[in-house]
């Protein structure tokens, strides 16, 4: 029987997410990878249950988590509320997404369509054994379904009580204006976007995304913080066999080169006089200044866990440490 820490909210900070009342660790765990069918099931469970312990509250999915069996992610976390966490649902923000490609046919590909998210979300919930998620997000922009029908979908699963509250991810500056200008006349709780976001991945800094969303009121989870785990201590010092890209599951490989890695060696040997892992300093940044409402990992193990919730203890830089860091990056 799992019984959680009775510290666990003693230092996690717990930001409000855009304008809402709704409030976010400020480190978030994500079931992308790690979580699916092939994966171990006694380290997902105890990776959830660190995660609680430690204050993570929001757990964050997708329909098509679990590759290559879309929706064994959900299928797994749903097992481990069964198995001790359930009675602690009200204590749990918990999301899932739909968007990209998730079964043959017309309905189930990339889209935004009105059938394919009211669809998707009744399986997730299913899969899960739950009667609402938290946040029901749109994975990502489709170009071919009207703002106006995929704004409607959400605000239907609102109305309906499958969601509570809605979001987008992967939407640019322009995009969440435009849907967000719909939500407003229909009155629907839009709070967040989930966007990627990292030292060496700033394009919600130079699109705008990021201002624009902290000025409107609109919460940011930002996923890929660590750049597929290129801003740890794993490739300082060579490819190891059992990493993303020594098993080849990430699509940066080209990217290690020797430029980046002095970057990255530099960085580490700064985190240093911090305290802190590469990890945490990463981490840390992206929480600088209150801009980014939580930021999602990964993890493969318990301990990488512990490791990088520490980064929320320590997210204030000086002027100066935030020169070094830009200096490092240029």
């Amino acid at each position: 029987m799992y019984i959680p820490k009775d510290d666990r909210y003693e230092k996690m900070p717990y930001n409000r997410c855009g304008k809402s009342g709704l409030k976010l660790s400020a480190v978030s765990l994500g079931l992308w990878q790690n979580f699916g069918y092939k994966d171990n099931f006694a380290n997902m469970e105890n990776m959830v249950h660190r995660a609680f312990d430690l204050g993570i509250t929001h757990f964050d999915l997708a329909n098509n988590y679990g590759n290559p069996y879309n929706g064994s992610a959900e299928e797994n976390f749903g097992k481990i509320l069964d198995r001790g966490m359930r009675e602690f649902r009200d204590q749990l923000c918990i999301s899932t997404k739909a968007g990209y490609d998730m079964w043959e046919g017309p309905y189930g590909d990339k889209n935004g369509s009105r059938k394919y998210l009211t669809a998707s979300l009744d399986q997730s919930l299913k899969r899960m054994g739950l009667e609402y998620v938290d946040i029901f997000y749109h994975h990502v922009f489709d170009p071919d379904t009207p703002l106006e029908e995929t704004a409607l979908a959400l605000d239907n699963a609102v109305r309906q009580g499958k969601a509570l509250y809605v979001g987008i991810s992967n939407y640019n500056k322009a995009q969440t204006g435009e849907i967000m200008k719909i939500f407003k006349e229909l009155k629907t709780p839009f709070i967040v976007n989930q966007p990627s976001y990292s030292m060496l991945n700033r394009w919600i800094e130079t699109d705008g995304l990021r201002d624009f969303a902290y000025e409107q009121g609109i919460g940011l989870a930002v996923f890929s913080p660590l750049y597929q785990g290129l801003l740890t201590n794993r490739y300082l010092n060579g490819i190891p066999e059992d990493s993303r890209i020594g098993k080849g599951n990430t699509w940066i490989k080209n990217e290690l080169n020797e430029q980046l890695l002095g970057k990255l060696r530099a960085l580490n040997k700064f985190a240093a006089s911090r305290d802190q892992s590469l990890a945490q300093l990463a981490l840390s940044w992206v929480l600088r200044e209150g801009k980014v409402t939580t930021v999602l990992i990964g993890a493969s193990r318990p301990e990488q866990i512990e490791d990088n919730v520490q980064a929320a203890y320590k997210s204030d830089f000086t002027p100066e440490e935030l020169s070094i860091i830009e200096s490092i990056l240029r």
